[in-house]
């Protein structure tokens, strides 16, 4: 083959992967707007005669013997396009806002949200994120939308606009932990250990982009060693990304720890290309206006917010009991930190787990 023939392949792939992409996303439009039809056919036969669950159960009967390889027509499916043309009674909504979204994710939708314009915004935080129909259906569970980018920052102050945009919607406030569960016995080192066995929930907690290195990872300074304790790279944003966990309420003296483990990772960890460092700092609860009067003097970009195991309608200021006492986060906190002793990070291999 001549030389060129690697780069004609992999032209050629891409045109051929693109019409695939292309040709699936327009078969599911129409499928959404075949469906759509049938709902609002049923939905204004029933109207006009006040028929009932029979006849749906007839249709289904007669369209799978009409079209035995078809699928998709049972009554329950077919109830739930009633229920979708019925949330979407405007036709071009669907066609120009939903229809790149998978049937079973619009009915995680129909089933768990009321409001049409939080439908809405689920669809559409779907479909820029990438969510699977559990990922949504777990995030209209933990109150997305109450928690998104909520979290109190100095971003607009020191970062770039654009940056500062996509670093605040990059947080959460609080931070929802549900997958680790609660027991009164816990420790901060023993939430950091949950975190990572189950690293793969927590990065689709803490969103898109998020890329974990390693907890309690060891940082040297002038012949002393810290540790700070969970570090991850944010692909988007380009630049490390320091947690640091408090089972106990927000302390603006936390802030100077943080920021010492921030300017340390951009001294010794940060690479050419690489953004400054972003600090969060996640406590058990805050007072807003404290948090953001204590990040008035900080000029390194920082978020605060909370972090809880469950999330409630009123999304109360105290959570369960169940969480670290102070005694045994201070206890914790005395204990030589474990990991890697090297403050080389690797950005790749086995450590590096992306979102």
């Amino acid at each position: 083959m001549p030389d060129w023939y690697p780069e004609l392949l992999a032209s050629v792939a891409a045109h051929v992967s693109t019409g695939h992409r292309r040709a699936v996303s327009a078969a599911n439009a129409e499928l959404l707007m075949t469906y759509w039809s049938i709902g609002k056919e049923i939905l204004g036969r029933q109207h006009e005669e006040g028929w009932g669950t029979r006849v749906v159960d007839r249709l289904s009967a007669d369209l799978k013997t009409r079209f035995p390889s078809a699928k998709g027509f049972s009554p329950r499916n077919l109830k739930y396009m009633r229920a979708f043309a019925t949330a979407w009674p405007d036709r071009t909504t669907v066609q120009r806002s939903i229809a790149q979204l998978p049937w079973r994710h619009h009915i995680a939708l129909l089933e768990k949200l009321d409001d049409a314009d939080l439908r809405l915004w689920y669809a559409a935080a779907a479909l820029e994120r990438g969510w699977s129909r559990d990922v949504l259906a777990h995030q209209i569970a933990g109150r997305f939308h109450e928690r998104a980018g909520r979290a109190v920052t100095n971003f607009a102050s020191v970062l770039q606009d654009e940056r500062s945009d996509l670093a605040q919607q990059a947080t959460r406030d609080p931070y929802l932990f549900d997958f680790i569960g609660t027991t009164e016995s816990w420790r901060e080192r023993e939430l950091e250990e949950n975190l990572v066995e189950h690293v793969g929930k927590f990065l689709l907690e803490l969103g898109q982009g998020f890329a974990f290195l390693g907890r309690q990872v060891r940082l040297e300074l002038g012949g002393d060693e810290f540790s700070c304790d969970l570090l991850f790279y944010h692909v988007e944003l380009r630049c490390y990304v320091v947690i640091e966990l408090k089972a106990v309420d927000f302390d603006p003296a936390f802030l100077g720890q943080l920021g010492l483990y921030m300017a340390v990772v951009d001294d010794r960890l940060a690479r050419e290309g690489d953004k400054p460092t972003i600090g969060l700092l996640l406590c058990r609860t805050k007072k807003n206006v404290v948090a953001e009067y204590a990040l008035r003097g900080y000029r390194a970009p920082i978020g605060v917010a909370e972090w809880t195991t469950a999330i409630t309608t009123s999304l109360p200021e105290e959570f369960s009991s169940s969480l670290p006492s102070v005694a045994e986060l201070e206890s914790e906190l005395s204990i030589a930190p474990v990991g890697d002793p090297s403050p080389e990070v690797p950005r790749t291999g086995p450590a590096v787990r992306p979102r």
